[in-house]
């Protein structure tokens, strides 16, 4: 299934107050890799959002990446809020809602940089 349609000017899914175009849209596209950690997270949160498991699956570093992964309406995401970005680990809550109840996913996210280019290793909870 094809990624949704996202417009570039509303404000991108990853609540970083830029508008889409200037903030992961770039990276969805392969326009533009992302730079830093804390960007790969948000553009991958994006991309859940956006249902986008291609791009899930290319930024998931070959040794810990599932052979394939499903992203479809269930959960819906509702918000990211990144508490830590240092060095090569993320530290963030994502809120969503699944089958009409609000949970959180707390996750600290280590990536990896290889040939330039971040890659998301694995999460802890907390």
């Amino acid at each position: 299934m094809p990624p949704l349609p996202f417009p570039p000017f509303k404000l991108c899914p990853c609540n970083s107050k830029q508008p889409y175009a200037q903030c992961c849209g770039p990276r969805l596209s392969g326009e533009q890799p992302a730079q830093t950690p804390e960007a790969l997270m948000r553009s991958r949160y994006s991309a859940y959002v956006l249902q986008d498991a291609t791009y899930l699956l290319t930024t998931w570093h070959p040794t810990t990446r599932p052979a394939e992964l499903e992203v479809g309406t269930q959960p819906q995401w509702l918000g990211l809020n990144v508490r830590r970005a240092a060095g090569d680990t993320v530290s963030f809550t994502a809120r969503y809602q699944e089958r009409g109840v609000r949970r959180e996913l707390r996750e600290r996210s280590t990536f990896v940089q290889e040939s330039g280019k971040w890659f998301y290793l694995d999460g802890v909870e907390g």
